[in-house]
């Protein structure tokens, strides 16, 4: 038993220092002796900054989004040990925390109350103790009207309103490219968890997860904030220029995060599941280094069409979609495929158009391109998609147009297009559209839009596989309409 006084040195450490907390409480629910890093000490410091704020009962600087490895320790700290030692300062902290699946944040939370438990804990802890009537896994609170409630992504808050708000792992990786997961983790966030504040100017929100797709909760309140209010901590397993701030790279060690917990072996093993598991789990990126399916890098670049250019033919290619002001976006991109075999792209209409405006941009579109390009339109299954695709044929009279039903994924028909932009063979004009063209392009098939590279996939295999015979093209679906 430690002597009295021991227990108030002890005290007065753990309460000064998150991270020397952390360290004399190891042991009591990990069996396996402390392995110290640099990120550790980093992660408790900038969690203590942020908690010394609500103590002081001060606005809030920013709320914080973690990004770090898996087998990095970031649960043990952010989820387990770190609501503990904001008990010792300030009984009566309520958190909300939130994972992937309740099962996950409920094991989360039971490490948690084990400590608050533990005779090691109750020696330092000044008057917390858990009521008798609530002390489950998914909520404990204690005498002073502190609580945690621990809920999956997308679960019942209603009711609870926290001095912190932590979600650890939103996503579950498998579920990562589904469009689905991620807008309701996305909207749950946002909409939900966001308005469950004890203090809206004082409570934090800290979200601590893995890359794992350019639309993660960590992309999509980054975009939705434009970083505005958000303090950013990206730590991937090497380096690269992900690592955020950027002064955290002179701590890595031979270009590693941590030589012990992730070593160059333990990586190598990790990156034999896949590129793209590797590339946002361990590195922080969605896509692999040096892009995805496409490389961007290898486009080559022009200000304006050389003199001496011609071009065999042109397609101007059109992924539809019917929503104004939100959702899916319509996507209409020009290419070219000239004399000498290189392909361009040469412009790039989209938007978010209500079908009415939309069939007048794709006409007007089809007038400034000339009647030398064929329009090319994707019809999309079904009955709705067939009489979507002929009404813009009507309203395309006196163009050629080409009504396509491909086939396969988004992926698949996408592959062709990517071999020759990654060899170099594709030209693009430079434009206000290529910043948003060249997003996608870096994320696909895991962009949060798909629209544009669909378009431009589409308009490729037109140029590359259909034949020109009598100035048309060789195909069933394609029309010679009279002008109305």
């Amino acid at each position: 038993m430690i002597a009295f006084n021991e227990n108030n040195l002890l005290r007065s450490i753990c309460k000064d220092s998150f991270y020397e907390f952390l360290k004399e409480f190891w042991p009591v629910i990990i069996n396996e002796d402390f392995k110290d890093n640099w990120h550790i000490e980093y992660l408790c410091n900038e969690l203590q900054h942020m908690a010394e704020r609500v103590f002081a009962n001060k606005p809030k600087e920013y709320d914080l989004i973690i990004n770090i490895s898996p087998g990095s320790t970031k649960s043990t700290i952010c989820s387990i040990m770190f609501p503990c030692w904001v008990w010792l300062r300030k009984k009566e902290a309520r958190f909300i925390t939130a994972s992937y699946t309740k099962d996950l944040a409920l094991d989360l939370s039971r490490r948690a109350r084990d400590i608050i438990l533990s005779e090691e804990y109750q020696n330092i802890a000044e008057g917390v103790q858990l009521r008798a009537d609530q002390r489950v896994k998914s909520f404990f609170m204690n005498t002073a009207g502190g609580f945690r409630v621990a809920v999956g992504t997308g679960g019942t808050v209603t009711g609870f309103h926290g001095h912190f708000l932590m979600v650890d792992d939103p996503i579950n990786p498998k579920a990562a490219v589904s469009e689905v997961e991620l807008d309701s983790a996305n909207t749950w966030m946002t909409d939900t968890l966001a308005t469950r504040k004890v203090e809206k100017a004082i409570v934090p929100t800290i979200l601590i997860m893995q890359r794992l797709h350019q639309n993660d909760p960590t992309g999509f309140i980054l975009d939705r904030t434009n970083g505005k209010g958000i303090k950013h901590i990206c730590i991937p397993a090497e380096i690269t220029d992900n690592v955020q701030p950027p002064e955290l790279v002179k701590f890595y060690q031979d270009g590693l995060m941590d030589p012990i917990r992730l070593s160059r072996s333990v990586l190598e093993e990790s990156r034999a599941n896949g590129e793209y598991q590797y590339s946002g789990q361990f590195l922080q990126s969605p896509v692999p280094l040096g892009g995805g399916m496409f490389h961007p890098a290898e486009l080559v670049y022009h200000k304006r069409i050389p003199k001496f250019t011609k071009f065999v033919k042109k397609v101007r290619y059109w992924d539809k979609a019917g929503t104004a002001g939100g959702g899916a976006y319509t996507a209409g991109v020009l290419m070219g495929l000239d004399t000498k075999g290189a392909f361009w792209i040469l412009d790039v209409r989209r938007g978010q158009w209500a079908s009415n405006e939309r069939e007048k941009i794709i006409k007007s579109t089809a007038i400034l391109d000339t009647g030398n390009v064929v329009v090319g339109v994707e019809q999309e299954p079904g009955s709705g998609g067939k009489e979507s695709a002929e009404a813009t044929a009507r309203n395309l009279a006196g163009f050629r147009v080409v009504l396509d039903r491909p086939t396969g994924d988004k992926a698949l028909r996408a592959d062709p297009f990517s071999v020759q932009v990654n060899c170099g063979n594709v030209n693009i004009l430079m434009g206000e559209w290529n910043h948003a063209f060249l997003d996608e392009m870096t994320y696909f098939p895991l962009s949060t839009y798909k629209d544009q590279i669909d378009a431009a996939s589409g308009a490729f295999n037109r140029l590359a596989t259909r034949k020109v015979v009598g100035g048309l093209p060789r195909s069933k679906r394609v029309r010679k309409l009279r002008r109305m």
